[in-house]
């Protein structure tokens, strides 16, 4: 099976892709695409995937560049030769040749560029990464190496939809009390549960970045078994672990 890439036409000429599950060598509840080295799937096959990944993308696999991601604000931003395992949740070059990948079971995977510049960068943001500022860090990062933050088109790939995000009072009561009008990210559900709206919320803070131009692709990864992992819908399930989408670009 051919791996299944969403692009977005915003993002052209440049080479990226949110990769679906389809495609892959894994199986079980791994089955497809799964390019998480931190899940339990053998790591071979998990070096298949990424094999494939990196073809599809055009570089080596030594250049299909991630980091080991913690939820945080952190960025890397890669000039010279690409470190693996470096702590962060996001990642800039302007360095051709580099394919920056994140890796997201429900997250938000974001990729971005200024392609005037030369500039991209690619970020993980679940709710509490986007919370604390990694899509604003990562356009810092891009306008440090010669970016201009209204030239940069940025692109949410497949996430976990409103729909399908139900959350507690608690955690409502975090973001109003950061900002007031975060509560129109969130719509009551059943009971004291609402659900949260993560790539509304990912588009109002890159937005609030000042980036030019900010879309979702309106893929829900919950929703999808056939073509998303998600870590929401596998806890849902009973399941022992999930896979882990990739999402890269590069120049």
């Amino acid at each position: 099976m051919s791996l299944e890439i969403v692009t977005a036409p915003s993002l052209r000429p440049l080479t990226h892709g949110f990769f679906t599950r389809k495609g892959g060598a894994s199986s079980g509840v791994f089955s497809g695409l799964n390019c998480g080295a931190g899940s339990s799937d053998l790591s071979e096959v998990v070096t298949i995937n990424r094999e494939r990944v990196a073809a599809a993308m055009g570089v080596q696999v030594s250049h299909l560049v991630t980091v080991h991601q913690v939820h945080s604000a952190d960025v890397v931003t890669f000039t010279d030769a690409p470190v693996q395992q470096t702590r962060a949740d996001a990642l800039v070059t302007d360095r051709p040749g580099i394919a920056l990948a994140v890796l997201t079971a429900d997250c938000q995977p974001v990729l971005l560029a200024d392609p005037e510049a030369g500039v991209i960068g690619a970020a993980h943001a679940g709710w509490r990464g986007a919370r604390d500022g990694i899509l604003e860090a990562t356009v810092a990062a891009m306008v440090a190496l010669g970016a201009q933050a209204g030239q940069i088109r940025a692109v949410i790939g497949p996430t976990i939809s409103q729909r399908a995000y139900e959350v507690g009072p608690e955690f409502l009561d975090d973001f109003l009390a950061d900002d007031p009008d975060n509560s129109r990210f969130f719509a009551h559900g059943d009971g004291d549960r609402y659900r949260f709206d993560l790539p509304s919320y990912g588009l109002h803070r890159l937005r609030a970045a000042g980036v030019g131009q900010a879309e979702w692709t309106g893929h829900c990864t919950y929703s999808d078994p056939d073509r998303f992992y998600s870590y929401r819908r596998a806890t849902h399930a009973g399941e022992a672990d999930y896979g882990r989408l990739i999402s890269a670009i590069r120049l």
